[in-house]
């Protein structure tokens, strides 16, 4: 029997509730489609009528960004991936952004979410991914765990995807603190062709200024990190009132920035930053930078999170 009322194109909703926090997974891709602090809305997310448009909130799993012509040479064998970004005939942000994640468990502020990727044309390994989205009084924490059940070694990284706002239209009189020291250099496919430091530059954000016009679509790397590990990028208002940050622990020793200037949709640009936790560089598969290669039976874990912060009067 067909369903009663259409299919949602992001599939089943979970939402997760604590104090004033409210946030919503999704079954489609196992991603984040909202994360709302009473009426501010902390993601540039989308509608549950909608479908996720410019990577909104996914899970980038098992390369988060870029593969140059998504070919990969990996244990002697050579490996062809579908070219998902056909204009610069790449591979972009993984295999499981479109598939279907099953619930294991939930509770009103936690939802575990699992998704099995089966052994495909150009991934021929098999994986069991899981994914914990947690709200507390300290914001919105995201677990991952990966898991190689298949009987050889596989080539693995992982990222996420969010846009971070902090209650402005746009971004451009938002103040940005990103603790990266270097940039990767890209080509015009952007794919990485070394790395500069960010001193004297436009793309050094370690103090705090307004991101005013520039246009970042840009891997970081080279993280300052706190006393606790955690490597810390914070988007606020020019007056202070209202910040977010976005944390990643030490299994993700790169960070992707992105301004949003080359979304499809003119009205959706510089709406939010998109700030992304990365395990790997862009196009690890082919250079091994940052690359995970987990034994048979062996599992990653990477934890980030959001923490917003308002003293709104």
């Amino acid at each position: 029997m067909p369903p009663a009322h259409p299919v949602l194109p992001s599939g089943e909703q979970f939402e997760l509730r604590h104090g004033d926090q409210v946030a919503v997974a999704v079954e489609v891709g196992g991603g984040l489609r909202t994360y709302t602090v009473g009426d501010w809305e902390v993601l540039d997310g989308y509608a549950a009528e909608e479908m996720c448009s410019a990577g909104r909130g996914q899970l980038l799993m098992p390369w988060p960004n870029r593969l140059r012509d998504g070919s990969y040479r990996f244990a002697g064998a050579e490996h062809q991936l579908p070219l998902t970004e056909p204009p610069r005939h790449n591979a972009i942000h993984g295999l499981v952004r479109w598939r279907n994640w099953g619930l294991v468990r939930r509770e009103p502020s936690c939802v575990v979410l699992q998704h099995r990727l089966h052994p495909m044309s150009g991934y021929p390994f098999a994986l069991h991914l899981e994914v914990a989205y947690t709200l507390s009084d300290d914001g919105l924490t995201v677990h991952t765990v990966a898991t190689n059940v298949g009987a050889r070694p596989c080539p693995y990284g992982a990222g996420a995807h969010p846009y971070v706002r902090v209650g402005e239209p746009r971004i451009d009189t938002a103040v940005l603190i990103a603790p990266a020291a270097r940039r990767l250099t890209t080509d015009d496919r952007a794919i990485p062709t070394g790395s500069a430091p960010v001193d004297g530059s436009p793309f050094d954000f370690r103090s705090p200024r307004p991101l005013g016009d520039i246009r970042l679509d840009t891997a970081c790397a080279d993280l300052s990190r706190d006393a606790d590990g955690k490597a810390r990028v914070v988007l606020g208002t020019a007056d202070g009132r209202r910040a977010v940050t976005v944390w990643m622990d030490e299994s993700h020793p790169y960070l992707m920035l992105f301004t949003g200037d080359s979304i499809g949709d003119p009205a959706r640009r510089r709406r939010g930053l998109a700030v992304e936790p990365m395990t790997c560089a862009p196009n690890a598969f082919e250079s091994g930078d940052g690359l995970r290669i987990l034994e048979p039976g062996e599992s990653h874990t990477a934890v980030w999170g959001i923490s917003p912060r308002r003293d709104d009067p």
